[in-house]
């Protein structure tokens, strides 16, 4: 089979997976609906991890999403403790997953856990993407630093894990083109969420859960509830807050038993609508891009975005080709 069919094929079943596929010459990329880099690398690198998304399951019950025996308590204080400190439910469920399949992988009891055992389940999981390792190894450093300080282990392990570079990956912002073609194809309930993404910034979790109290009328401002809990306000248009005040009182995006819709429906609205393989995050690449390009203060993009730090920042700013030249034109 030639390489354009496997292409075409290793995209069916991305597509079949909500995922998608680009490809830059010879090299694949592989994200979720935030735009998350799953695996990258040549197309066989790709088309295994696909491959191995799609197996069917084994017969009989489902795997169970419990850590062994050995683990259960630990992980539930731990988690226990994460919730006491504000940790989103989102969050906390995510580090029980990948403490549940840190568990099962090393097959023993966390006591019995070693750096060498650590360093060689990890570094066999080559399926996993930069972004995906940086979190495992986040996650892990974080228990095991919880379960020395409450003498769950004997030893400190926390910094038994090498870090984890993350390559910086080039803004991806979705052009006007794609803009304008997914607000033609949009409802009136994905446009709302198309500019609430694509003219406010917000993710697809923070669209997700916007109520109709949280907009100032007055002021032009929509309060903003982000990541780990944080809040921000944005200022918007005064067409977008027309908009929103139109959806009268609750939640704007109802799941119609008294709660919001999820994040990874919204996610999947929005990429329904817009072209190609764009997801919803690069219409919040593309605010970002926008806002820095007419105030050309990072600052105040940074507040805008709710970032902590400036660095996150700069990546979601497309410097356009013009802008470059015309740089490396005072010098010459």
């Amino acid at each position: 089979m030639n390489t354009a069919n496997r292409a075409r094929i290793a995209r069916a079943r991305a597509q079949r997976l909500g995922l998608k596929l680009s490809q830059r010459g010879n090299v694949f990329t592989l994200r979720d609906e935030d735009g998350i880099t799953l695996a990258v690398g040549m197309l066989g690198v790709v088309d295994a991890y696909l491959i191995a998304r799609m197996k069917p399951k084994p017969p009989g019950p489902p795997r169970s999403t419990r850590p062994p025996e050995s683990w259960s308590r630990d992980v539930g204080d731990y988690l226990l403790t994460l919730a006491a400190a504000g940790q989103r439910e989102a969050t906390i469920r995510h580090r029980h997953s990948i403490l549940c399949m840190t568990a099962r992988g090393l097959g023993c009891a966390p006591a019995e856990v070693t750096a060498e055992k650590l360093l060689d389940w990890l570094g066999h999981q080559q399926h996993l993407s930069p972004e995906a390792r940086h979190s495992y190894r986040s996650t892990i450093r974080g228990f095991l630093s919880w379960a020395y300080q409450y003498g769950r282990i004997p030893v400190y392990l926390g910094d038994a894990l090498p870090r984890v570079r993350v390559p910086k990956a080039p803004p991806r912002p979705a052009n006007d083109d794609a803009w304008q073609t997914a607000l033609a194809k949009a409802d009136r309930r994905t446009e709302l969420m198309l500019r609430l993404a694509g003219e406010a910034g917000l993710r697809r979790a923070e669209i997700a859960q916007v109520h109709s109290s949280h907009l100032d009328g007055a002021s032009r401002q929509l309060l903003v509830f982000g990541k780990g809990g944080k809040q921000r306000v944005v200022p918007i248009s005064d067409h977008l807050a027309f908009l929103i005040g139109e959806c009268g009182e609750g939640w704007l995006f109802s799941n119609g038993v008294g709660g919001h819709l999820s994040a990874d429906r919204v996610g999947r609205l929005i990429a329904d609508v817009l072209p190609g393989d764009l997801a919803a995050h690069t219409l919040r690449h593309r605010y970002a891009t926008r806002a820095y390009r007419g105030s050309h203060n990072l600052r105040a993009v940074q507040k805008l975005l709710g970032h902590a730090s400036v660095l996150s920042t700069e990546i979601y700013t497309m410097v356009a080709d013009d802008e470059v030249r015309a740089a490396a034109a005072c010098a010459w």
